[in-house]
């Protein structure tokens, strides 16, 4: 149980802070409507009230369990610590994050929690632009259910990013830098501020990132002139080489002389180690696919871990529902025409879930981290939905067309 001397006053004093969240909150919405005439204010409003809840899930969660949130508030606050002295990337990125909020504003743990909550919230505000900006029509999935409301509501979703800790901003920095890679000339503060919270939290999701979104600017060729593509070029690439010991380091490669040996011998103590952990699976024992799938749809009904577990295997379900909708002759074509950032939501989820199939054996973590890249997944899926849905309405047309000129 954490320790705090004067629970109730802190309670009443992150409860507080409630409203004022939300006129922020509505704030930041009016902003948006006028750039998105589609931007639903009252869909995200139930969504900010669901995510709060999620909010107290998690804290009574962190109550009586372990939680890394614990530690991200009790570093910071210790006196013989100095706010420049966490600007380093990983853990202490967070720690510097929280720094004046506790220290100058006197935050307290329950302040905090609410905080970073807010933050993970933000990301699915971003999460809805990155889908509905690209995709207008309403899809319906499971017959009835619209995809879009569905994965908003996902509740593991929420659970991994609503608490102070790395969840939240870094589901915030990949949503930024999604939904500004659509028109990176006009969005570069999001590109940037996303660019940034995902390499300082974690620098090796970065690089995959990098490598994602020159794949996109180079393939995107309505939108982004030659000369903008050198420039974005060179821009990644000088961050990536200029960064690229805090990037290897987080793998302990930073002076490595053979990154590929020693990549495969830190990936496989890593997966060893978190093996033998409560919850953990024999990922080196498995074949590529039997990862993947561990990964992505795990644990199910048959390793659920107690009441929790199905709760999980239930969402991890759904997962594997969705996914069945690629298996379908149209999805080849539909690729080959697909716009750039379908391509690079594709290449991203795959090479993340490649990565991390390698130092992942224990199925908390993974439900943790795989929640930062499932909807680049679900927007491909969403637009390959909607290409299917549009092209039938096509035919029809051309049916209807075709009839009324032989009734003619």
């Amino acid at each position: 149980m954490f320790p705090d001397t004067n629970l109730l006053h802190n309670l009443l004093q992150a409860a507080m802070m409630i409203p004022f969240l939300y006129l922020i909150t509505q704030y930041i919405f009016k902003k948006i409507k006028e750039k998105h005439d589609f931007f639903s204010v009252s869909l995200m409003n139930k969504l900010f009230f669901y995510h709060l809840i999620f909010g107290g899930i998690y804290y009574c969660y962190a109550f009586f369990n372990p939680s890394d949130s614990k530690r991200y508030f009790s570093v910071p606050g210790k006196e013989d610590v100095t706010w420049s002295g966490f600007l380093k990337t990983g853990t202490s990125f967070i720690d510097f994050l929280s720094y004046p909020f506790i220290n100058f504003l006197g935050f307290s743990y329950e302040m905090m929690m609410l905080l970073f909550t807010w933050v993970g919230f933000m990301g699915f505000v971003y999460a809805y632009l990155f889908f509905k900006e690209s995709i207008s029509l309403d899809i319906k999935i499971f017959k009835r259910i619209n995809f879009l409301t569905l994965i908003l509501f996902l509740p593991n979703m929420h659970f991994w990013t609503a608490s102070l800790g790395k969840g939240a901003p870094i589901f915030l920095g990949l949503m930024l830098f999604a939904y500004a890679l659509r028109k990176p000339k006009n969005r570069m503060i999001s590109l940037s501020v996303g660019s940034l919270l995902v390499f300082a939290i974690r620098p090796h999701m970065f690089l995959l990132l990098a490598g994602a979104g020159l794949f996109a600017i180079f393939f995107n060729k309505d939108q982004v002139s030659l000369k903008q593509k050198a420039i974005f070029g060179g821009v990644i690439a000088g961050t990536l080489l200029l960064f690229h010991k805090q990037i290897l380091g987080v793998v302990n490669l930073g002076n490595s002389q053979n990154l590929i040996a020693d990549f495969l011998s830190f990936t496989e103590n890593r997966a060893g180690k978190l093996d033998n952990a409560t919850s953990g699976v024999p990922m080196n024992d498995y074949s590529l696919i039997e990862k993947f799938f561990t990964f992505w749809f795990r644990p199910l009904f048959f390793d659920a871990p107690g009441i929790l577990g199905i709760v999980v295997s239930v969402e991890n379900f759904i997962y594997l529902l969705i996914f069945g909708k690629l298996f379908r002759k149209s999805f080849l074509g539909f690729l080959k025409s697909a716009p750039a950032h379908v391509k690079l939501s594709l290449v991203l989820f795959f090479t993340s879930s490649f990565a991390m199939t390698f130092v992942m054996s224990n199925l908390g973590i993974i439900l943790r981290q795989k929640s930062m890249i499932m909807y680049f997944l679900f927007f491909v899926i969403y637009y390959f939905m909607a290409y299917e849905k549009d092209t039938v309405f096509r035919l029809k047309q051309e049916v209807r067309t075709r009839n009324l000129k032989k009734a003619a």
